[in-house]
């Protein structure tokens, strides 16, 4: 009990200091960041206004409020990469001014603004968010520099989150931190990764570097079973100022979706759950629901030609069906247009490989620009798939996967996609190594822990776009 107590005590006393230090420099690029877009948008309104109008008027003043208040705070987009944050940009605006065009229709007040001011700021007002992210950008070094030299930070535990940690200080050229080394106990064979980091010592010798080398944040990457170490450490630190913060292995476990919540009144901490729980859950079955409707519509025609030319080139069904494993790991039909000159549905499959035999004709054709997956929009309008969402493989690809890849069958927790985050990142067609396949699931998993709505219309027009160019399915 006292060893509890004193736990509690040691993390309220942690933040404490961590809130007393809640302004880095990194939360100078957050309030940047947060007031960046809607000041961007107002002004371009005003500009707007004032060109064309020559003044500035109550409606405009009324508009700007409204907008601020939509927008405000902005989205952090520092990170992302320049097609990301051009797509982020423009998918933001298309909701928020699609929800003022519907408001200002309803309420008449769309109709006190000049059309001429409506049209060019419903163009403009992206492109300058675009101009002011990109100026941002440019300009990031020269803030970093203003806030002086950057904060020297040493990790405690060279394992696996204790190197993701580093790497990530490594390639973020927004960080404003300079690691100086890890602090591991172990032996040279148990450290993770030893020989890329400067090792600076033992634990015991970490206040000491602290106080020599006024080191401003330490980060424990310890794991849970190590509370009594942890205590120790955080006892030895309490004459420093430095910001100590927590990088936990959560058991060493590999979070999915992990959030705290409540069931009947008890905390309770989620560790590998679902992203579609409540309002994300029907997001994602409307979006499925009504995308999948109308591209059924729009591409019968297509449909029944490809069913026709399937049926021409060769003997057998124009519709192939084949076992998935579709959410929760329950097995579904899942539908395609049938490429080869077998249907294979057994225990044993073999991937299609480049210059497979098996192969017809037309199904090349088919299998290279994607057309032989269109029947599945029947699985996303049935409720068995989604447009995006991990790729499903065929049962007997499963079991053998699910032996040899941790966390395999965690990609189940959501209904298999047509296309899929690993799909566009290259991950497309055969994966004839474990290591392919490896590289595959991480991208799968990387999606259930950042899932939204943007991310799948971006993982859409990539997909859109690969079509044209790519040639990794074969």
């Amino acid at each position: 009990m006292a060893e509890i107590d004193g736990f509690k005590s040691a993390a309220a006393w942690q933040n404490k200091r961590e809130s007393q230090s809640s302004l880095g420099r990194n939360y100078i690029f957050r309030i940047i960041e947060s007031v960046l877009d809607p000041l961007i948008l107002v002004l371009s309104l005003w500009l707007l206004a004032f060109n064309l109008e020559g003044s500035i008027g109550p409606p405009y003043l009324i508009l700007s409020v409204i907008v601020f208040s939509l927008t405000f705070p902005g989205t952090s987009r520092l990170r992302l990469t320049i097609e990301r944050m051009i797509f982020n940009i423009v998918f933001h605006w298309f909701w928020v001014a699609g929800l003022l065009v519907l408001m200002g229709i309803a309420t008449d007040y769309l109709f006190r603004f000049p059309l001429s001011v409506t049209v060019n700021w419903l163009w403009i007002a992206p492109l300058a968010q675009i101009g002011g992210n990109l100026v941002l950008r440019a300009t990031t070094s020269k803030i970093l520099k203003m806030q002086g030299p950057p904060r020297k930070v040493v990790i405690v535990g060279m394992n696996n989150q204790g190197v993701s940690l580093a790497e990530n200080i490594a390639v973020s050229a927004y960080s404003g931190m300079e690691l100086s080394g890890f602090f591991d106990d172990r032996s040279d064979g148990r450290r993770h990764d030893q020989g890329k980091y400067r090792l600076l010592g033992k634990i015991d010798d970490l206040a000491g570097y602290v106080k020599k080398f006024r080191i401003q944040c330490i980060y424990l990457s310890l794991p849970m079973m190590a509370r009594p170490r942890v205590l120790q450490i955080l006892d030895d630190l309490k004459d420093t100022t430095a910001s100590i913060y927590f990088v936990p292995d959560m058991f060493i476990t590999d979070l999915i979706q992990g959030r705290s919540d409540s069931v009947c009144g008890v905390n309770v901490i989620s560790v590998c759950d679902t992203p579609f729980r409540g309002i994300n859950g029907v997001l994602k079955r409307t979006s499925d629901f009504l995308v999948s409707l109308i591209i059924l519509i729009l591409i019968s025609p297509i449909l029944l030609l490809i069913g026709i030319m399937v049926k021409l080139d060769s003997k057998g069904p124009a519709i192939f069906k084949q076992r998935r494993y579709g959410l929760d790991g329950e097995q579904i039909l899942v539908y395609k247009f049938r490429s080869m000159a077998v249907v294979e549905d057994g225990l044993n499959i073999q991937q299609a490989r480049k210059n497979d035999l098996r192969i017809t004709s037309f199904g090349a054709f088919l299998r290279r620009t994607s057309l032989d997956e269109l029947p599945q929009f029947f699985n996303v309008l049935q409720g068995r798939m989604s447009i995006v969402g991990p790729r499903p493989h065929a049962v007997a690809h499963n079991e053998l996967y699910r032996t040899l890849i941790k966390g395999y069958m965690v990609r189940h927790k959501v209904r298999p996609g047509i296309t899929g985050w690993a799909q566009v990142n290259g991950y497309r067609g055969e994966t004839d190594t474990l290591d392919k396949m490896q590289a595959r699931i991480d991208f799968d998993l990387d999606y259930l822990r950042n899932w939204s709505l943007q991310l799948d219309f971006f993982i859409i027009l990539k997909t859109i776009r690969l079509v044209f160019k790519d040639s990794a399915a074969y």
